[in-house]
C-alpha cells in the first residue's frame, strides 16, 4: 500500500515551492542549497515519504543541468563513481527497511549535519590540500555518497568533496556532478517506487506542479553565480540547514 501524503497548508505550500527553487539553484552551480531542502521538505512530508517526493523533483533538476553544462562532463569521474555508488544505494535500502519513520528522520538529520560538516570542512581546506586520486577514494565516497543519497538525498557534499580532489575547473566540475548526479538518481527510482512505495501517481503530481518552481530556480542560480560571492552565500546556506537539520530530532 502506498504511503498516504498529507494535504497541505498554505505556508506549506509556499515551503514547497521554495525547496523546488533551492533545488533548481543547487543543480546550476550554487551546491549546498539542495542540503537545506532535506530537513524541510522531511519536515512537511515525514522523512520517507519526503524522499520520494524530492527524488522526481532532483531528476528534473538533473534534466536541466545536463542540458546546459553537458559539454563539460569529464565521463571517467562519473564512469569511475557508479559501482560504488551502486553498492552505497543498496547499503541505503537495506538501512532503510530496517527503521520505523522517526529513526529515518533522525538518521537524515545525522546526514544532514554530517553533510554540512563536510562542507565546511573542504571549504577551510582547499583544493591543494586535496586527498590523492586513488581508487579507495573513489570507493569509500562512492559507497559513503551512494547511501546518503538512498536516505536522505543528502550526498552532495560528499561527491563534492570528491570531484574538488580531482581538481577539476568550475564548469566540469558542475558538468561531472550533473551527470553523475543524474544516473544516480535514475538507479534510485526503481527502489522507491516498487520497494518502498514512496513515488505514487500522487507524489509526482506534486512534483510537476512544482516544476515550474524548479526551473525558476535553475535560470537564478546560473544568474546569482555570476554575481553573488559564493563563499557568503555558502554561509548563510550551511547556517540555515544546520538549524533546520535539528526540527527533524
Amino acid at each position: 500500500m502506498l504511503i498516504a501524503i498529507p494535504g497541505l497548508t498554505l505556508f506549506e505550500w509556499f515551503q514547497f515551492a521554495l525547496c523546488g527553487l533551492l533545488l533548481g539553484m543547487a543543480k546550476t552551480g550554487l551546491s549546498g542549497t539542495g542540503l537545506m531542502v532535506v530537513p524541510i521538505m522531511a519536515a512537511i512530508f515525514g522523512g520517507r515519504v519526503s524522499t520520494g517526493i524530492v527524488l522526481p523533483m532532483l531528476i528534473i533538476a538533473d534534466i536541466f543541468a545536463v542540458k546546459y553544462y553537458n559539454r563539460h562532463a569529464d565521463w571517467k569521474h562519473v564512469l569511475r563513481l557508479i559501482p560504488w555508488a551502486f553498492a552505497g544505494i543498496l547499503f541505503g535500502w537495506l538501512f532503510g527497511n530496517a527503521i520505523n519513520d522517526t529513526q529515518f528522520n533522525i538518521a537524515i538529520a545525522v546526514l544532514v549535519i554530517t553533510g554540512i560538516v563536510l562542507m565546511i570542512w573542504s571549504d577551510l581546506h582547499p583544493i591543494k590540500h586535496a586527498v590523492p586520486d586513488h581508487w579507495l577514494l573513489a570507493a569509500f565516497l562512492g559507497i559513503a555518497g551512494g547511501f546518503t543519497s538512498m536516505i536522505g538525498n543528502a550526498a552532495g557534499p560528499i561527491f563534492s568533496l570528491y570531484l574538488l580532489s580531482m581538481h577539476l575547473p568550475k564548469n566540469r566540475f558542475i558538468g561531472t556532478g550533473a551527470w553523475f548526479y543524474f544516473v544516480l538518481n535514475l538507479m534510485k527510482t526503481p527502489f522507491h517506487i516498487f520497494s518502498w512505495k514512496t513515488i505514487s501517481i500522487q507524489s509526482l503530481t506534486l512534483d510537476l506542479l512544482i516544476a515550474p518552481a524548479i526551473f525558476a530556480g535553475a535560470f537564478t542560480g546560473i544568474f546569482i553565480v555570476k554575481l553573488i560571492p559564493e563563499k557568503a552565500y555558502r554561509i548563510f546556506i550551511i547556517v540555515s540547514t544546520f538549524i533546520a537539520s535539528f526540527f527533524l530530532f
